[in-house]
């Protein structure tokens, strides 16, 4: 039997991560709205409307015939796509947090044809569903994307033109719905109708539609008085004033559909609410079955109070009709109500996204020769339907094989961005106005078969390997129609006596410049020497790498073509963050690790900028050291030591091949306490790292821990504020309740996310787990319910096989659920945490005396710390 959970049991669990809603949570676009329109506010729901045209590049603006104006003002206008098979709105979005996506259409009879077109609509890779209605249609979804962005794409699949009405993404509570699933939205019923009217914002304040049931079999029971809303979804109260009811004489209430495809998986939420007075003689409760099982029950509604039921965990099993029923428990002498019901179809939607470093080195091209196509979005995504004049390969992980810029009007030379193409096999730039030499690079392309260059202002001589790949025949090269190019060997392109006749003039020439270049420039840098040393007094020099902004200069500044040879034309991948790649590098025989930028990330930049400010000045051992940094031409990027043991994370895994012992995980976890505490006291101002975690602790070979990842750090104020307001980021599972609720951010922030990671590294156990017992899918939750049953040993990692002194575990236990407090001012400080895990260590190693044997060097105050034990701090799920 599938396990049901009524929702109200988890409400106060949760009470703590939710949010109030509002329009600025919302984006509407009015596709095909004109560019230079600064928006209207919806009449009917008040809704800010803004035109399409900074979302994507193509298309064209139209407008229904007049006698479709019948419909909302948001679809009087369309965009249509009569150009290309793929056409994307490339949209920023927040990762891991929940959306409400809709779509909608209104043909309108636009284009005079009075024939409604039929295409595909695309979620990344995933085609979420055919759009093929002759009136006003909407789909809808709730998705949560894995990433910083999300693609909607619509699709010609030869049976008419694309096009689209409105686009709108509304933000939802991070626990909505509870799943990890999307959810395609298949019917949203206000049951008791009594209007027949559909209810959207402000009614509903996310924005859902609800539709009016009609059902003959029922009865309506509604309220004048207010419903309170459920603490998570916050189901409008004008549909939960009224429910359906069973008709006089009849006890059960029955719902029913077909699916669309037999294997389809629904999830279905039911909202009830009483919403009569009941006598004392009086008592309404029943259970519910599906096809005939039981699903959830008993069902007792509260008076003017919304109670949501649920499968929790799975969806309902997969059947060709699924049948619903209400019916009354043995001592009910009421019939079963229910005043609204969701129903929704499980999406798996696909993650796949091109190679990074393809998107960068794309990206660059367009940006380098403005190319004028339409490029939005992921270039190999949807898979079968890349960019205009790109193919890619069907890998895993797409890769970009051939570029075809013919006839694109190109200026300039060969771009070196067309090297980090390593996997390209054809490449086609005819008929454009490039000039320059052809570059050497374009033979260390392995896999180029085809190169065609012709009809360009290419000068100078071919390179040799280009000549004896097209001789030996693993290369197909075109180069005919540039005049100034010499295809042979050896090549001469003027005779002697015009070398002559130039040298006689341009060698004095060159040489009187040069020399008083030469002069001029040796004077500027005496002069700034002196300058310096009198002024700077051996301050560093500030380095400008963006408008109004500066970037001490203590590192090494390289350039994009020093980070190409650094890490081989980036060949070996370290990992991937949520602003790009990490690449292994060799600089000066030095291991190094490359973290590259990706143009695609939302917040790139900024994170660049943090990161790079924030290394240039922290200097502790227990902190990454940056080497460089590089930003040039619009690559960013970040050079750091390289640490050879990677993350962590990876060594906590069940998977990894080594396991840690217990006086390892103490020292670590002392060293990445250090850090913290080195940020949080050590620096001025203090710093808050604000995205602490295991991912973010990297160990050198030596396994010794450094603090990682600095690009969502913030300064923290030195006045008498005890906190800042900022936006609210970090991961799921370590984010600060406390800070989640408030937007106020503390260096407590970081002691909770520090406090779960100690979790992890004394249990090995997964953050947020996929267990169906919600006593035990958060660690933290876990944590308590062992400590609170006396159970040690089945916190720590069974792998440690009890090699380990029960007094260090309680004691570290204690530290991490100290840190973990609900309340962040009961949560200790890191120079707390510093002294108490030294004397953890201790403990193991049998070195504890009555005085404190092991002091810290880095602390900054030497503190007791009070262990609050209370059931009362017990940590909340994180969103």
């Amino acid at each position: 039997m599938e396990i049901a959970i009524s929702r109200w049991l988890l409400f106060s669990f949760f009470a703590l991560l939710t949010q109030a809603q509002d329009e600025t949570a919302f984006l509407s676009l009015d596709c095909g709205l004109p560019a230079n329109s600064s928006g209207y506010n919806d009449p009917k729901t008040n809704i800010r409307y803004i035109s399409d045209a900074g979302y994507i590049n193509a298309g064209e603006s139209r407008s229904v015939a007049p006698d479709f104006k019948k419909y909302e003002q948001p679809q009087w206008n369309l965009r249509s796509f009569p150009q290309e098979i793929r056409n994307c709105y490339n949209i920023s979005a927040i990762k891991s947090t929940s959306y409400l996506i809709r779509a909608t259409f209104l043909y309108g009879n636009y284009d005079g044809l009075n024939n409604t077109p039929r295409f595909d609509l695309y979620l990344g890779d995933t085609q979420w569903t055919t759009v093929d209605e002759d009136d006003s249609y909407y789909t809808e979804m709730i998705h949560i994307p894995s990433t910083d962005n999300l693609q909607i794409c619509l699709i010609n699949i030869d049976q008419g033109t694309p096009f689209i009405s409105t686009l709108e993404f509304r933000k939802l509570p991070s626990l909505s719905y509870f799943t990890v699933y999307s959810l395609y939205l298949y019917k949203r019923y206000d049951m008791g109708s009594i209007t027949n009217k559909e209810y959207r914002f402000p009614d509903d304040v996310y924005d859902r539609v609800w539709e009016a049931y009609q059902d003959n079999n029922y009865a309506q029971l509604s309220t004048l008085d207010s419903v309170a809303a459920d603490n998570l979804d916050e189901t409008p109260a004008v549909v939960m004033k009224t429910a359906a009811t069973a008709k006089k004489g009849t006890k059960y209430l029955d719902f029913s559909w077909d699916s669309r495809n037999v294997g389809d998986k629904y999830f279905v939420y039911m909202h009830f609410a009483e919403l009569e007075k009941l006598q004392s003689n009086q008592f309404r409760g029943f259970n519910i079955t599906h096809n005939g099982d039981y699903w959830d029950g008993p069902i007792i509604p509260e008076y003017l109070s919304t109670t949501t039921a649920y499968d929790i965990f799975s969806s309902i099993k997969p059947a060709s009709r699924h049948q619903f029923s209400l019916f009354p428990i043995q001592n009910s002498t009421l019939p079963p109500i229910i005043n609204a019901l969701e129903i929704y179809v499980q999406m798996e939607i696909s993650d796949l996204e091109s190679y990074n470093g393809d998107v960068d080195a794309i990206s660059n091209i367009r940006s380098t020769y403005g190319v004028k196509k339409n490029w939005e979005g992921d270039p190999c995504v949807p898979s079968g339907y890349p960019w205009s004049g790109l193919s890619c390969n069907s890998d895993s992980v797409p890769r970009i094989t051939s570029l075809n810029l013919s006839s694109n009007g190109l200026k300039g030379e060969i771009s070196l961005y067309i090297f980090s193409l390593p996997m390209l096999q054809t490449l086609d730039l005819s008929n454009n106005y490039l000039t320059g030499e052809v570059p050497k690079f374009l033979s260390q392309l392995l896999h180029l078969k085809n190169l065609n260059l012709e009809n360009n202002n290419l000068s100078g001589s071919l390179p040799p390997d280009l000549i004896k790949k097209k001789m030996n025949g693993s290369l197909t090269l075109s180069v005919e129609g540039n005049p100034n190019l010499c295809t042979s060997e050896p090549c001469t392109k003027m005779t002697p006596e015009q070398k002559k006749s130039n040298n006689n003039f341009i060698i004095p020439v060159v040489a009187a410049v040069g020399g008083l270049l030469a002069f001029l420039i040796i004077a500027a840098i005496i002069y700034w020497i002196a300058k310096s040393n009198k002024k700077q007094q051996g301050k560093d020099v500030a380095l400008t790498v963006n408008p109004g902004s500066s970037l001490e200069k203590r590192r090494q500044q390289f350039t994009y073509a020093q980070v190409v040879m650094m890490t081989n034309n980036f060949e070996r991948i370290l990992g991937k963050g949520g602003f790009g790649m990490v690449y292994y590098g060799v600089l000066d025989d030095t291991q190094v690790a490359v973290k590259m930028i990706s143009p695609s990330a939302i917040q790139g930049y900024s994170q660049f900028q943090a990161e790079v400010t924030i290394l240039m000045r922290v200097h502790h051992r227990n902190l990454t050291n940056l080497v460089g940094y590089m930003n040039d031409g619009g690559h960013l990027g970040l050079i750091y030591e390289y640490m050879a043991k990677g993350n962590l994370a990876e060594h906590l895994s069940d998977k990894s091949s080594s396991i840690l012992s217990w006086e390892d995980r103490l020292q670590i976890a002392i060293e990445a306490a250090q850090g913290l505490e080195y940020l949080h006291h050590g620096c001025k101002p203090p710093i808050v790292h604000r995205d602490v975690k295991t991912t973010n602790i990297l160990l050198t070979e030596n396994f010794n821990a450094k603090l990682s990842d600095f690009g969502l750090s913030k300064t923290y104020p030195t006045d008498d504020k005890s906190y800042m307001s900022t936006v609210i980021v970090g991961t799921p599972g370590y984010l600060d309740p406390e800070y989640y609720t408030s937007n106020r951010l503390t260096e407590k922030s970081d002691v909770y996310g520090f406090g779960v990671s100690l979790m992890e590294i004394i249990s090995c156990r997964p953050v947020i787990s996929n267990t169906p017992d919600r006593e035990t899918n958060y660690i933290a939750k876990w944590v308590r319910t062992m400590v609170d049953q006396g159970d040690i040993k089945n916190i720590v990692d069974p792998r440690l096989n009890g090699a380990y002194k029960n007094n260090s575990v309680w004691k570290a236990v204690e530290v991490a659920l100290a840190c973990v407090s609900v309340d962040s001012y009961q949560r200790p400080t890191m120079n707390q945490v510093v002294i108490e895990l030294k004397d953890c260590l201790a403990m193991e190693l049998n070195q504890r005396s009555e005085s404190r044997p092991l002091e810290s060097k880095d602390s900054i105050e030497m503190m007791s710390i009070s262990m609050v034990m209370n059931a009362t701090h017990s940590s909340p799920m994180p969103r």
